[in-house]
């Protein structure tokens, strides 16, 4: 099964979210229709950014590619309803490198 990255860039809190739950919504979304591997965060130029790797079943090469774009639409959407985000990136693994979709 083919193997992504979804990152996200989380700016802010809405008034009365924790910190946590913006990991557990994100996976917790993510999870809902695929496997979720990992899932990590780092501070990248002083913006925290969450990174969950997931897989999407096989298939043709494209129809892998639009499922996971859209499990990251999904889960950007359920992290924007506890927090603010920006600079959605999907990642395919590829020949043992992440490639951009």
């Amino acid at each position: 099964m083919p193997s992504f990255r979804a990152q996200l860039n989380i700016t802010g809190l809405k008034p009365g979210a924790a910190p946590e739950a913006v990991m557990e919504t994100a996976a917790a979304a993510l999870a809902s229709s695929h496997h979720v591997e990992a899932n990590q965060l780092d501070i990248v130029a002083g913006i925290p950014r969450i990174t969950l790797r997931f897989m999407v079943p096989d298939n043709e090469w494209s129809m892998e590619n639009s499922q996971a774009k859209r499990a990251a639409a999904t889960m950007r959407h359920a992290v924007e309803e506890i927090a603010d985000a920006e600079r959605l990136q999907v990642l395919r693994r590829q020949r043992g490198r992440w490639v951009p979709l």
